[in-house]
């Protein structure tokens, strides 16, 4: 392993090797030396960056909840335009991706893990369902007030509805996500009534 890789350049290469066995493997199977293994350095590299495991993968799903923001924020830009449901079944589409779903379990499993993300990341919530939870909300309300939902909609609840039962329909890949019409159905179903027709 040639010494001198930029702390930006090995931090990547081992996020993106965790990144691969998850999707991979699972969960189960990530571990520091399947890590640097499959990034193709020595573990002595995770650990000069990281204080140890539990950090590196606070990172990792800190580094991946931000990616999430790119999502949110084209969300909140389609606000007023196009269809509601066509922008919210792309909007979960992107933000309930292989990797985004793949974290989720991993946070689950991991009980170090929540505790040091709950420390990274004030204000509760479990990172990515919080990330979601965020951009739902932001681009339900901003279509309130352009008056595409009803004004007396429960955006929290909705957003509860479209956030909880999105990962359900995401969170099963076997034999691969859902269809975009199956995730049409659902969010159809979720905002039917909070939806303002045009006259």
């Amino acid at each position: 392993m040639p010494t001198g890789v930029h702390l930006r350049d090995a931090r990547q290469q081992l996020f993106d090797a965790a990144e691969r066995i998850l999707l991979r493997d699972g969960p189960n199977a990530l571990t520091s030396r399947a890590v640097t293994d499959e990034a193709g350095c020595a573990k002595g590299v995770l650990h000069r960056h990281f204080a140890d495991f539990d950090a590196f993968l606070t990172d990792l799903v800190l580094d991946r909840a931000a990616q999430l923001d790119t999502q949110a924020s084209a969300l909140r830009e389609a606000a007023g335009t196009g269809a509601v449901s066509d922008n919210l079944v792309g909007a979960l589409t992107a933000l309930f991706g292989p990797v985004p779903v793949a974290i989720i379990p991993l946070i689950t499993f991991r009980d170090e893990l929540r505790t040091r993300l709950r420390e990274a990341m004030p204000g509760g919530g479990i990172a990515i369902l919080a990330q979601a939870t965020k951009a739902i909300s932001g681009y339900l309300a901003d279509e309130r007030e352009r008056g595409r939902i009803a004004a007396d909609a429960d955006i929290d609840s909705l957003t509860l509805s479209l956030v909880g039962g999105g990962h359900l329909l995401f969170a099963d890949r076997d034999p691969g996500p859902p269809s975009t019409a199956a995730v049409s159905r659902f969010v159809t179903a979720v905002i039917a009534d909070a939806v303002r027709r045009p006259a």
